[in-house]
């Protein structure tokens, strides 16, 4: 009966800040206590439900500030939030349960003491090991995310990864490419029309030896050419591709035809 009041008063707050914005201030200082109440819960199977979710969902109306970011250990749970229901729920749900919690990792990035937003850059940005392999592969958070920021469908969850990846990046396109490579970056940079510096794509910027697409080490990639793709890997870059060119499309810079749309007509693309 506690956990259905809590829950109906989480659900309660959250409308409330959601259809009368003008009163979010007044609920400001109860923000470290919706922290407080979220580290006490129990995570549920999936995460993403009840209590912890209608916490989540009244935090992120609420306005964060320097006094009332949380601390390490509470954004790690947060973060640890994430990685569970990456690995729980599909991407159509990810959609509707997850985007809340990465709009707050935003609003939480944006006012974090710098300790704290390093610590969030070395849980969610791929780390150096990971640049072994094109960046994307595997099955750590930071590769499921960068593969759920290509997603064709869920428009709203990639949006809000890709923020969230280029505000953890400085808001600096330069970054944010050498964190995720172009070939993550790019959408968000043509559909948001954000510059890319020339020099970018000669070399890395950052001098280091790394490929600036893949994000992959140069020292790490293959001097034999790649095995031939399976018939799942070869769909899931025809979707990828699809989107890149519908979103260089939609930015007016350039008037050129989807390549996967022409492959279809002329019949050299199997459904």
């Amino acid at each position: 009966m506690n956990d259905m009041a809590l829950t109906e008063t989480l659900k309660l707050l959250y409308n409330v800040t959601a259809k009368q914005p003008e009163l979010i201030l007044k609920f400001t200082s109860s923000v470290p206590d919706l922290f407080s109440i979220l580290s006490h819960q129990k995570l549920p199977s999936p995460p993403l439900q009840g209590a912890v979710s209608s916490t989540i969902n009244a935090l992120m109306n609420m306005q964060i500030s320097d006094e009332t970011c949380p601390n390490k250990a509470r954004v790690e749970q947060l973060i640890d939030i994430l990685d569970l229901s990456t690995k729980a729920y599909s991407e159509s749900e990810l959609e509707q349960t997850a985007t809340p919690l990465l709009l707050l990792l935003r609003k939480i990035q944006g006012k974090a003491s710098p300790d704290v937003r390093e610590h969030m850059q070395s849980l969610l940005l791929p780390n150096e090991e990971a640049r072994s392999k094109p960046l994307g592969q595997g099955d750590s958070l930071p590769s499921r995310l960068l593969r759920l920021s290509i997603s064709p469908a869920q428009m709203k969850l990639r949006e809000s990864i890709s923020g969230l990846f280029y505000e953890l990046s400085d808001s600096n396109p330069t970054t944010f490419i050498h964190n995720i490579g172009y070939g993550y970056a790019a959408g968000y940079l043509s559909t948001h029309k954000i510059e890319v510096p020339e020099t970018m794509m000669k070399a890395d910027a950052q001098g280091a030896d790394i490929n600036p697409v893949t994000g992959q080490r140069l020292t790490a990639e293959p001097t034999n050419p790649e095995p031939e793709m399976t018939d799942e890997e070869k769909e899931r870059e025809a979707e990828r591709l699809f989107v890149l060119f519908e979103r260089l499309k939609a930015t007016g810079v350039v008037d050129v035809e989807n390549p996967v749309h022409q492959a279809m007509r002329e019949g050299r693309f199997d459904n």
